[in-house]
């Protein structure tokens, strides 16, 4: 039975994709896929990798992300959803399934067992986030939506990236369209730019922080848990990737779940729907 509060609507669980459900950066290995299946060349992926590295070492910024947004956008336009979906299908399939935190995977259930709506939240294109949310039986995904017409992206985005801010607004929104009741639901991510969704909901809880977000739970009081192994040398098995990674995978993939029918907030209530990076030392 559905969990209520006192004004009679429902607690749900919303959650970051990347090192909070999936170890490492997905939209990596879902940009992998497609140059296997030829749509990136061999330089697309080297520079991908390229731009993980600038972000570990320099931070992001603003201006890079558009840039790469431009850039990326210009290389898809005219490629098939369909295809780009099959392809996400199968890394899924291949590489991600087996990424999954058990942890993570365990605190999935207890909230679907409890009734909660559960909902994965990322910057990556929200067929990576719907892919994994059907697999792993959540309720849905809020990504970035690449534009197509008839099938065929058009070089553009359908709204903006969800990134920081924009994930609490998508979140609040989401509520809002589902009468969800924020103070009696959870919220986890693994970044410091997750921060403002964590703020959003009456549970929030640090899974696998970087150092900043680490250090605002400490002071805010919420919940941590840590689901990564260390390796000998002290370093943690996972490292930041670059925000370039949520553009790359979000125009690699594009809007497809909604053309092949899965669960998406567009579906629920008209908006565009659908991370911050880090990945795993490659």
């Amino acid at each position: 039975m559905a969990e209520h509060t006192d004004e009679g609507t429902r607690a749900a669980a919303f959650f970051d994709v990347d090192n909070t459900v999936i170890r490492g950066a997905s939209s990596y290995h879902i940009a992998r896929g497609l140059q296997r299946h030829g749509f990136f060349k061999a330089h697309d992926i080297f520079r991908f990798a390229w731009e993980q590295a600038r972000y570990v070492m320099l931070g992001e910024s603003r201006e890079q992300m558009d840039q790469l947004r431009e850039e990326a956008l210009s290389i898809i336009k005219g490629w098939s959803v369909a295809e780009m979906i099959a392809v996400g299908e199968e890394v899924y399939d291949e590489v991600l399934a087996l990424r999954i935190f058990p942890g993570t995977r365990a605190l999935i259930d207890e909230h679907l067992a409890a009734g909660r709506e559960v909902w994965f939240v990322t910057a990556a294109p929200q067929e990576v986030g719907s892919i994994i949310a059907q697999r792993l039986g959540a309720t849905g995904a809020l990504g970035t939506v690449a534009e197509n017409v008839d099938g065929i992206y058009t070089g553009r985005l359908t709204g903006d990236m969800l990134h920081r801010e924009a994930k609490a607004t998508a979140v609040q929104a989401l509520a809002h369209d589902r009468g969800l009741n924020l103070e009696a639901s959870y919220a986890y991510g693994d970044s410091i730019n997750d921060g403002p969704m964590l703020e959003t909901v009456g549970h929030p809880c640090a899974i696998n922080p970087d150092g900043k977000l680490l250090k605002m739970a400490k002071e805010r009081g919420w919940g941590v848990k840590e689901f990564r192994k260390r390796r000998k040398n002290g370093r943690r098995g996972i490292v930041r990737a670059s925000a370039a990674g949520a553009v790359w995978a979000t125009v690699a993939v594009g809007r497809g779940v909604k053309a092949a029918g899965r669960t998406t907030v567009g579906r629920l209530t008209g908006r565009p729907v659908v991370e911050d990076e880090r990945a795993q030392n490659l």
